[in-house]
Order: C-alpha cells, then structure tokens, then sequence
C-alpha cells in the first residue's frame, strides 16, 4: 500500500533507492548471462560488473585492496557466515561469541557443538546492550580458534566496540570474524584499523541492494577451508575445487542481478554519504525512543543513550504481548514492524522477555520521516491506553 509506514529495515531495507531499481534491471536485460565464462561480450560486460564491485566492496571495507578476489560473493549473510564458521572450526576448537548474536551463528556454531565437538562460550552483554572487550579476552582459552561476533545488534541496536575485540584477537593469535548484517552501509568499517580478520555482509538491508546477494571479506593472512564444491567455470578439468580465491569461496553461477543492484546501491551510498545517513536515520531514532519513554506502559529496550547504537529501537507494551502489538500496529494504523524474537534468542533471553514472546522491533531507514515517527508514536500511544482500560476493567472492584 502507498500509505503504508515502513519500520522493518532492520530485517531489509525497503523501498530502495531508484537508482537501484533501474541499475539492476537494465543490466539484467542488458547482459544477464554467465560472467567471465565465455569470451563473447556480454559475458565480459558482466564478469566487469563482478569484479569493479569486488574492488569497490573492498576498498569500501577498508580490506586488502591488493587481493580484491578476496572479497567472495554468497546468497545472503547466513550463507557467509556458515562458509565461515564450518570452514574455520574443526573438532576440539574453542569459539567465543556473544549473546547479542543472530541464529546465522548460534545455529552453524550449536551443530558444530552437537556434531563435531566444539567447544563454545557466549559472552552476555551488560544492562546497556554492551559486551565488554575485557569478557571477550576473558573468554579466549588455549584452543580458541575463532572469536565471532555481532557488529550491530538486530533487536536492540546497540554498536559493539569491534575495534577492541579485534586488538584482543590480535595480540592473542586467534581469527576475528564480524557479521557486519546491521551496520554495513551504515556505520564505517575498516578492517585493517579495526583488525577484522573476516568480515561477513548482506546486500538487502543498509547496502541497498535486493535480496539474495551477500558475502565476505578475507584477510590475506587467513585463509578459510572448503566445505563446498561445484562448478566455477575455470579450469573445468581440474578434478577438485580451486583453491584460490575467489573461487575457494564461490560456488556455481553468480547472481549477477543481485550483484548489479549491489553496484549500485554503493553508487547510492557513497552520492549520499554514509555519516549523513546515519545521522539522519539516528535524528528519528532519538525521537521515537523519546516518544515512546514518554508513553505510560511502554518499555524501552538499551536505548538510554543512543551514542554507538543504530536506529532499531525495540519496545513492548505492558498487558498486550508483542505479537498482538505489532498486529494493532499493522491493521490498525498501516504502520509494519517486526516483532517476535528476531532470530536472536538469547538477546531475549538476557532481556527476560523471550518467554513472554519477545519484542516489538521499530527499524528506520533513510526513506522514513518526521511524519513516520509522529504516526508510530501516536499509534503506541493508543495501544498503550488500550492495554490500561482493558486492564482496570479486569482488576476486581
């Protein structure tokens, strides 16, 4: 619907710009074929798609600009993340990872775990929605082989200090990982600065591209294992997977349409820049979380101070769970959450609501305004009234 309020693009970024829209189905049309895999035309014009994006997304990552092939395309982040923990971990290795995490990594690190004898420690976040760099260092053992963690947190938005996780990594010998889902496009991130070892990122949320494209950035000092193989479109004789990147990484044809809108949404970022999108996604941000602590009978998750955090502001409404909110929500007023546990359990878990079905999740993007926020403050507003009248008429007399 035309009128609908977007708040969900914390899960994917929606509308896109039309920049992208265009970029991706021109090129589409123009030259959807296999890239690099024959030598007529259209096959080069794609494969210079593929490969400008990989040097664009590895200077945009601060990566190892000299070994751009190092930047591997997947389906999505979870695709990424699971080439990147089951290529790493092996029998008898430690993992340290956060409460804060998404399912992408809960779930490839609690198989290995169950199926392969890995060891795995979760380090809580505090009261503001923080891990503590020194509880990361605490939890690094002798056979810790990977520390692996959340740059941005989906349900609570709050920004973890990666750069000092990945110091500790550093000095310490052990691969750092980041799963860059939330934040990149829309929080700077350098690898070498931050000594970020692999870094994991989908294309449909603050990249602005579709769904369906993500990947991962490799240092050139670690190297992943293969769990896959397929067809590459190189060296067809070879009886083996290659080895070398990008095609250690990569499996079968690309998606070139994903790949396009990707360009082009890196086009979108740097025109826009990504500080100013930021600053105006967290200009909405602070007045939504001020609206609704204002609200009697809401309550506002780790958005005390919104310094490091993104614009994802989680709430529930005292006496209604959260998925009957976010129904009101969406029927009544035309306003689209997300809410529920958000494929990140154990932040509800530490939260002490995940039994009560977790939270209602407000996501900005740049497309949203003034008016959006206004509207869903209002709109929590009359819930939360609902929820007190519906309440004293239940309290006996």
């Amino acid at each position: 619907m035309d009128d609908l309020i977007y708040l969900d693009n914390a899960a994917t970024a929606w509308p896109k710009p039309e920049s992208v829209y265009k970029f991706m189905i021109e090129k589409y049309r123009s030259c959807g074929v296999n890239p690099g895999r024959s030598g007529f035309d259209k096959a080069i014009e794609a494969g210079d798609i593929v490969e400008s994006l990989r040097k664009r997304l590895t200077s945009f990552f601060g990566g190892d600009e000299d070994v751009p092939e190092r930047l591997c395309f997947t389906y999505n982040a979870t695709d990424a993340l699971n080439l990147i923990i089951q290529g790493t971990l092996s029998e008898g290795d430690h993992v340290v990872t956060t409460n804060l995490e998404h399912n992408s990594v809960i779930r490839p690190i609690n198989h290995l775990v169950r199926d392969n004898n890995v060891e795995v420690t979760y380090v809580p976040f505090d009261n503001n929605g923080f891990v503590d760099p020194d509880e990361i260092k605490k939890a690094i053992k002798p056979n810790t082989k990977l520390v692996i963690v959340n740059h941005g947190s989906n349900v609570l938005g709050t920004v973890q200090p990666i750069g000092e996780f990945g110091k500790t990594c550093k000095e310490m010998g052990v691969t750092f990982a980041v799963d860059s889902s939330q934040t990149a496009g829309v929080i700077p991130i350098d690898m070498k600065e931050m000594n970020i070892d692999i870094l994991a990122f989908t294309g449909h949320k603050a990249l602005m591209g579709c769904t369906g494209i993500g990947g991962m950035c490799v240092r050139k000092h670690v190297d992943i294992r293969q769990t896959r193989s397929g067809g590459t479109g190189v060296k067809s004789a070879y009886p083996y997977h290659l080895e070398e990147y990008p095609y250690r990484m990569e499996f079968g044809t690309p998606n070139i349409v994903g790949i396009a809108a990707l360009f082009a949404g890196q086009e979108w970022i740097e025109e826009q820049g990504i500080e100013n999108i930021h600053s105006t996604e967290m200009s909405l941000a602070q007045k939504l979380s001020d609206g609704f602590k204002g609200i009697e009978g809401v309550n506002v998750y780790c958005c005390d101070d919104l310094n490091n955090h993104l614009s994802t502001v989680s709430i529930n409404v005292e006496g209604i769970d959260a998925g009957n909110v976010g129904i009101m929500l969406d029927v009544d007023f035309n306003i689209a959450t997300r809410t529920g546990l958000h494929c990140a359990p154990l932040v509800h878990k530490q939260q002490g609501i995940a039994d009560a079905g977790g939270a209602v999740r407000f996501s900005i993007g740049p497309f949203n305004t003034d008016n959006h926020i206004q509207v869903a403050v209002e709109a929590v507003t009359e819930i939360a009234q609902r929820a007190k009248e519906i309440s004293s008429r239940l309290i006996p007399k």
